[in-house]
């Protein structure tokens, strides 16, 4: 796997440290368990970090392209070419792989490049894409120039693409990628970890909303704290971001803090802070509901984190939350940057507990049939031999002709 930017080592809750690493982590550690070789290929960002580092089964190879310090996400394009060199000599070193998964665009280039050099079959996970990006954050998008171009080219040179929802094959299809290159699978949750039996994080006699992700603009808190103005008595509770001690120097945590004053609910909405993943399923387990509500979301691994754990969810209607949650029967849609709804659905959820437990009940039994990493991995597992054996063939017939 080759995943440049989001080591599955870091610890969540950065600005570029997120569900990315979380999902590369969860999927090697799974393909592990399940009996294959894993090595994780993410670019060094600190000197002193050994080169290979063993951890849950898989090993993380940390790649020498560009200076070992930490960059934004949006600057590592120009070592791109140094990665796939470095990586290409190492599979010559250490053992080609049967074939090289790249998560993100970026990867994806670097994958590619060491796959021709190597004879390497290369599986391409997007998880986000410029072009919606760009169509959310406008002048405010820092991707490198002609990222939608690359990614284009991308879904078209590659083995196989890995869609992690409908949403992300439509974006795809209209960019000119051929969907028989396209296979669906999501992401995955892990079932150990949250269930809704278990500790709960503690609280008052409010209903309690949770949400959880970085601390971002585009994850929708402005919205959902000028909604919980039309949600009386109803407590807000917002997990991610820097750590506790560090929240107070955090712009955006600041502006947050402002707008629930403004709003009248300041004294209803708490900033918790960065928390450790060992640590989420008590916050899940404390929560009548969990509101995810971004602009935009590629995939969003934390309504299925809550499902596994039985809350329901009221989620945006965009991206990959309108495959993960059903509408009326795990929880509910609603319009992204429409306070105004958000709150009549909020509203409606806290005073009604059948509906609630229904809809917690269904995402629990979603979650579990649908989400578990050991059916996501299998599947995973399936389409990286499908892909190795036929690139086999495709190289059998070129050594053949020549």
């Amino acid at each position: 796997m080759i995943s440049e930017h989001a080591s599955p080592l870091a610890a969540l809750g950065g600005v570029d440290a997120g569900g990315q690493n979380a999902h590369v982590a969860a999927l090697a550690a799974e393909l592990a368990r399940q009996g294959h070789d894993v090595r994780v290929y993410t670019r060094r960002d600190d000197p002193d970090v050994p080169e290979t580092v063993t951890v849950r089964g898989f090993e993380v190879v940390h790649v020498p392209a560009g200076p070992p310090a930490v960059l934004p996400k949006d600057d590592l394009l120009p070592h791109m070419a140094a990665f796939a060199e470095w990586m290409a000599a190492d599979w010559r070193a250490t053992g080609m792989p049967d074939v090289a998964h790249a998560h993100f665009w970026m990867s994806g280039l670097a994958a590619v490049t060491a796959g021709r050099a190597c004879d390497v079959p290369v599986v391409q996970t997007y998880h986000a894409l410029g072009a919606v990006k760009r169509r959310h954050q406008g002048t405010a998008d820092t991707s490198p120039e002609h990222r939608t171009s690359y990614e284009r080219q991308l879904g078209r040179v590659v083995d196989r693409v890995i869609v992690q929802c409908h949403d992300e094959e439509r974006e795809l299809t209209g960019m000119g990628v051929p969907r028989e290159r396209m296979t669906l699978v999501p992401s995955g949750v892990d079932l150990d970890l949250f269930r809704p039996d278990g500790p709960a994080a503690p609280r008052g006699g409010r209903p309690r909303i949770l949400t959880v992700g970085r601390l971002v603009e585009r994850k929708g808190y402005a919205e959902l704290i000028r909604a919980l103005a039309g949600v009386p008595d109803a407590e807000l509770v917002v997990v991610g971001g820097p750590p506790a001690e560090q929240l107070a120097d955090d712009p955006y945590a600041r502006r947050l803090r402002d707008l629930a004053r403004e709003c009248g609910v300041g004294h209803r909405v708490t900033f918790t802070g960065a928390v450790g993943v060992a640590d989420m399923p008590r916050w899940y387990r404390s929560a009548d509901v969990l509101a995810a509500t971004p602009w935009y979301e590629p995939f969003g691994l934390t309504p299925l984190e809550a499902m596994a754990c039985g809350v329901p969810v009221v989620a945006t209607a965009v991206g990959g939350l309108t495959d993960t949650v059903v509408d009326g029967v795990t929880g509910e849609l609603v319009p992204p940057r429409d306070p105004k709804a958000l709150a009549a659905v909020l509203r409606r959820l806290l005073t009604d507990d059948v509906r609630r437990v229904s809809y917690g009940a269904a995402a629990l039994d979603r979650a579990r049939l649908v989400y578990g990493w050991p059916t996501i991995a299998g599947r995973l597992a399936d389409v990286y031999a499908e892909t190795a054996h036929a690139f086999a063939d495709t190289t059998d017939v070129r050594e053949a002709v020549a």
